[in-house]
């Protein structure tokens, strides 16, 4: 299937090879938009012997300079040594631990610096300071409707690093806000791919498996921001709740649903007592029953059994036949 070509700001249409298609065979951005970069040494060393030897080529240089008896070129290298020495302070910093720092060149990206302290590096470079510290982030709470639709209130807590430097600063703005808005649609989706509560036998739900949907919503948000250069340490459900209207509705249901599974568990003892009666009964020969009487034993053992409140016992005085 070929793809119709995209115009341009200017209304012309591109070529077939400007556009970067999906399997699907639908394009889905142009060809160089991503930036495509991954982080790399930049050439540093310690602090303290970086600013000996500047002082070693200022002292040099100014020695050549104003040096009596020297040749000719001394005085024109004395100034070019005086200033690389100059030069060398300007790629001095000092790096907290935690911290990194990305080395532009004229704009160019030569490198990131990881070692802490006292550092030189490159001279007339930028540099711009990256934390590499773990990060919290939680989300707002979200209504979103689950899988049945009913709608729930949802909210997470993502722990993400910077793992990557360089794409963390050139393919995204800003790594927070990025995270930011993929980590809530990443929640919005897993959400709306289980039911809160009640679903089928061996279903996985938002509240039963918490910890499944945990991991499920760090892989999806690991995913997606694995493209700045960012990872995921943890992902947990920090708030979870049916949405106010239908609340008081869902909280009924599980009162039913409880009394449901109580009374069915009240019933199977009851008739499990009653059996256990009458096969007493019938061993021991304590007394013999017909059918009629067995039945009419039982109607009341299970009354009194399953009755929610106490019952109170008639004595019969004649026979059991009258």
């Amino acid at each position: 299937m070929t793809t119709p070509q995209s115009p341009d700001a200017s209304g012309t249409p591109l070529p077939d090879d400007a556009l970067v298609h999906s399997p699907a065979g639908h394009p889905v951005g142009r060809e160089g938009s991503r930036v495509d970069i991954n982080e790399r040494r930049a050439w540093a060393i310690t602090g303290l012997p970086g600013i000996l030897i500047a002082l070693a080529l200022l002292a040099v240089g100014a020695w050549l300079f104003l040096g009596e008896d020297m040749p000719e070129f001394s005085a024109p290298l004395g100034v070019v040594l005086a200033v690389i020495g100059l030069l060398l302070f300007s790629g001095l910093a000092v790096i907290s631990p935690g911290q990194t720092r990305v080395v532009q060149f004229f704009g160019a990206y030569i490198g990131t610096v990881r070692r802490t302290g006292l550092v030189m590096t490159v001279p007339l470079t930028t540099r711009r300071k990256v934390s590499v510290k773990v990060n919290n982030f939680e989300t707002n709470e979200l209504k979103v409707n689950d899988s049945e639709g009913n709608p729930v209130n949802i909210a997470a807590i993502i722990v993400w690093q910077v793992a990557d430097t360089a794409k963390s600063v050139f393919a995204v703005e800003n790594a927070h806000e990025f995270v930011a808005v993929q980590s809530e649609s990443a929640l919005r989706h897993i959400a709306g791919a289980h039911p809160y509560d009640n679903g089928e036998p061996g279903a996985e739900t938002l509240r039963g498996a918490t910890e499944k949907v945990a991991d499920e919503l760090a892989a999806e948000v690991a995913a997606r921001i694995a493209i700045a250069g960012l990872e995921v340490i943890e992902a947990r459900i920090s708030s979870l709740a049916y949405a106010p209207e239908i609340a008081q509705a869902m909280l009924q249901r599980q009162q039913a649903s409880a009394v449901i599974a109580a009374r069915e568990k009240i019933v199977e003892g009851a008739v499990t007592m009653v059996q256990n009666a009458l096969n007493q009964l019938e061993e021991q020969d304590i007394v013999a029953l017909d059918d009629g009487r067995k039945a009419a034993m039982v109607s009341n053992l299970l009354v009194v059994l399953c009755s929610d409140s106490r019952a109170t016992p008639v004595v019969n005085a004649g026979t059991l036949y009258n």
